[in-house]
C-alpha cells in the first residue's frame, strides 16, 4: 500500500475526520427516517462502498441495502457530460420506499441528476442524495444534496473508496493526487 505515496501531495480528510464526519451523518439520516418502516440505501458503485459500509454501519434505523453501477461519458477521464449508462441495475423495487441514494463524490452534478431523473420515474416514497464529498466549485447542474460530508475544494482525490487508475480504494483517508508526479 506504500506505493500511493509517490501520487500524494497532502492528505485532505485523515481517517478521523472520516470516522467522526460519518457517524454524524448516521446520526443525521437516523432522526430523520425514524418513522420510516421502508429505508434502502443505494450505492453507486464502485467509489461510494466503502462509505456505504461505515455510514450503515452508523444509521441506527432498520435499512436495507442495493447497489447501481453507472456509466458516465464525456470529455475526458475525470469530467462527465452526464449520459448515463447503467451497467448494474437495482435488485430491489424502489416503489414506496425511501431511498437514500449514497455517493462518493459529486463534482459536475450532471451524472446523478440523471439518475435522480431515472429512479423517480420507479416511485419511490422519497428520494434523497448522502455524499461523502461536494466538489461545489465544479457544479453544472444543481442537485439536490440532502447529506453531504465535505465540502472539498476543486482536486483530483482518491482514497476511501476513489480511485486512482482502479487502485488504493482503501486507503483509510482521502488523498489529493500530486498532478506533477501523477500523469494518468
Amino acid at each position: 500500500m506504500q506505493g500511493y505515496k509517490k501520487y500524494l501531495k497532502e492528505i485532505l480528510i485523515d481517517e478521523k475526520k472520516l470516522k467522526a464526519r460519518i457517524a454524524e451523518l448516521g446520526k443525521e439520516v437516523s432522526t430523520d427516517y425514524r418513522d420510516s418502516e421502508n429505508l434502502l440505501l443505494i450505492c453507486i458503485l464502485r467509489g461510494a462502498f466503502i462509505f456505504l459500509s461505515d455510514l450503515s454501519r452508523a444509521i441506527t434505523v432498520p435499512h436495507a441495502m442495493d447497489f447501481m453501477a453507472i456509466s458516465s461519458y464525456g470529455a475526458g477521464n475525470r469530467s462527465s457530460s452526464g449520459a448515463v449508462r447503467i451497467t448494474m441495475d437495482l435488485t430491489e423495487n424502489i416503489c414506496g420506499k425511501d431511498v437514500l441514494i449514497v455517493e462518493d463524490i459529486i463534482d459536475s452534478g450532471n451524472t446523478l441528476s440523471n439518475v435522480l431523473d431515472m429512479l423517480s420515474t420507479r416511485k419511490p416514497n422519497s428520494l434523497h442524495i448522502c455524499t461523502l464529498l461536494d466538489k461545489f466549485e465544479r457544479r453544472e447542474v444543481d442537485v439536490p444534496i440532502r447529506y453531504t460530508g465535505f465540502r472539498i475544494p476543486d482536486k483530483f482525490v482518491f482514497g476511501y473508496g476513489l480511485d486512482l487508475d482502479e487502485i488504493y480504494r482503501n486507503l483509510p483517508f482521502i488523498g489529493v493526487v500530486d498532478l506533477e508526479k501523477y500523469d494518468g
